[in-house]
């Protein structure tokens, strides 16, 4: 028994130490292969025509940002005024950008907490908005797991925090740049 215990130690002490870098790593993995696609596809649907569409979102991006509000104006999308335009493209800037930013690991814990933000509106919007609600809306502590509010977007925000505390780890530009920060810091 002391043998399997001693063992178990020794796999412990290795995992304690390789998890400063490898958890950040498995961290942006998850996100790039489960939220990546899901959040530039969402941003697609918001963009205009041309390299400047995201200047001109569509009428489909205040449907989905101003539900209410677009049915308030009757669908007359020319009601819509500045603060309407600026929230809808910098939302789509931001399912743009964000989630890139993870990708490569740069900005990581400020780009993490953005999208824990982006989320929460996200799903505010969708609740509130949208009118999800029953089923699709889930709860924490019950039986069922594949709610689309709760159950989902508890899972991707653990991973957001994840990045939040730890940062890009391994294999990241936060790493390069850092590292290059301070080699130069030591050479001044």
């Amino acid at each position: 028994m002391n043998q399997l215990i001693l063992r178990y130690n020794r796999v412990a002490a290795w995992l304690d130490a390789a998890s400063p870098a490898l958890l950040p790593l498995a961290a942006r993995f998850v996100f790039a292969a489960v939220l990546l696609i899901y959040f530039w596809a969402s941003a697609l649907t918001k963009l205009g025509p041309g390299p400047l569409g995201f200047l001109m979102p569509t009428d489909g991006a205040y449907i989905q940002i101003f539900p209410k509000t677009t049915e308030a104006f009757g669908y007359d999308f020319g009601q819509f005024g500045l603060f309407h335009w600026a929230v809808v493209t910098a939302g789509t800037l931001a399912e743009f950008l964000l989630p890139f930013l993870i990708l490569v690991g740069l900005f990581t814990r400020l780009a993490a907490l953005g999208m824990i933000g982006f989320i929460a509106v996200q799903s505010w919007v969708d609740v509130q908005g949208h009118g999800v609600g029953g089923d699709h809306l889930g709860g924490l502590f019950d039986r069922a797991s594949d709610a689309l509010i709760w159950d989902q977007r508890v899972l991707w925000v653990f991973v957001l925090v994840v990045l939040v505390l730890k940062g890009g780890g391994a294999l990241s530009l936060d790493r390069i740049l850092a590292g290059r920060i301070g080699a130069a810091s030591q050479g001044s």
